[in-house]
């Protein structure tokens, strides 16, 4: 609800794809910053402690951007620097979040366990724009920040209820030596690191289809934000789908293609998206979207955290958060600039296209790789 509010407010105040694309930016680039850093952090320390502090502090950024739209005092530069705090915190969160859940779930279950933590996390997706929509278009933003801020006293509370094993402590190097011994590992890791740059290339061909969609909403369709709610709500039940499919999976052998497979259709319904002239056909076209980025998304999850050592998830898990939410804001950056330069057709265009060269060059390095 949050995400979609958010760009409305944005778009609203501005009718600019630039700023659109500057709000992502924001909200995003801390990750990219601080997310190696973040990873040393949770290899170190607990886990659990950092995530319910992370917790706590996007429950406060929420509640603080509500009061000032509620207030009519919400200015652009407000949406911005709260987006960067938003960012900041969850360069923290991702990582030790990410690396939790092998202290929740054993390995033998871990891809059941990462497919049914995104089906869970994408059924919010399918209601959430949903409601947002319908929302902003009657009480205002503010509302749905307000909710969204309340609804993290429920997650504070399931967290505080965990009894979770003690997690091993590292050797007394600093960390600085851990930070650089976690970036060494993962290069010399030639699996690992095809998979990261895959999906770094995912990353930027998504962005354009992210960040414009209010303006093909709202511009193009004519829609509104009731139609905003609705593409990223049916966006949202491809992702189910996709996620519950995968949940099914007994065996993770053979993962590297449901990453090709889901990269190459996800990459096809960004080049219909963008050339689709009817909403109808947009919004049946986004469920496919959401289908293969989820399952790309969680197939690449699964793969590396079977590849990695407890002692190196924090790290490598930040260099997997980096790779799909901390190069986002360049990606979200170029998508603005490009649009306003040739239309946010041809930019959502150009990411259909990069996403299928980029499934492309991964299956032939991984055929080679297997040889």
């Amino acid at each position: 609800m949050q995400n979609v509010a958010q760009s409305w407010l944005v778009y609203r105040l501005s009718h600019s794809e630039l700023l659109l694309g500057t709000a992502w930016f924001c909200s995003q680039i801390p990750v990219f910053a601080l997310g190696s850093i973040g990873g040393v952090m949770s290899d170190r320390h607990s886990r659990h402690r950092i995530v319910v502090a992370t917790q706590t502090l996007s429950m406060l950024q929420a509640f603080a951007l509500g009061m000032l739209t509620l207030s009519g005092h919400v200015q652009v530069w407000h949406i911005l620097a709260l987006a960067l705090a938003l960012g900041t915190i969850n360069a923290f969160d991702m990582p030790a979040r990410q690396a939790l859940i092998v202290q929740l779930a054993n390995k033998r279950d871990l891809l059941n366990a990462i497919s049914l933590n995104s089906a869970i996390f994408n059924a919010a997706r399918i209601i959430g724009p949903a409601i947002a929509g319908l929302l902003v278009a009657a009480l205002g933003e503010g509302v749905c920040f307000i909710l969204n801020g309340a609804s993290f006293l429920a997650v504070i509370a399931a967290l505080l209820a965990m009894r979770l094993p003690v997690q091993a402590q590292p050797n007394a190097d600093s960390s600085w030596v851990h930070l650089t011994e976690g970036f060494r590992y993962t290069w010399g890791h030639v699996r690992v690191r095809s998979i990261l740059m895959m999906l770094a290339a995912s990353t930027f061909a998504g962005m354009p289809a992210v960040v414009l969609m209010p303006f093909f909403a709202d511009d193009i369709f004519h829609r509104g934000s009731r139609g905003l709610g609705f593409l990223m709500g049916a966006m949202g039940v491809g992702a189910v789908i996709g996620t519950l499919v995968l949940a099914r999976r007994a065996e993770i052998s053979g993962l590297h293609k449901v990453i090709v497979y889901s990269a190459i259709a996800t990459g096809t319904s960004f080049i219909l998206f963008s050339a689709s002239p009817w909403f109808y056909l947009s919004l049946a076209i986004m469920p496919v979207i959401g289908f293969g980025v989820m399952r790309q998304n969680a197939s690449a999850n699964t793969s590396i955290q079977m590849l990695i050592p407890d002692e190196y998830r924090g790290r490598v898990m930040s260099l997997y958060a980096m790779t799909v939410v901390g190069l986002g804001p360049f990606g979200s950056l170029a998508a603005g600039a490009i649009a306003h330069a040739v239309g946010a057709r041809w930019t959502v265009f150009a990411g259909g296209v990069l996403a299928v060269v980029a499934a492309w060059v991964f299956h032939v390095k991984t055929h080679e790789q297997t040889r």
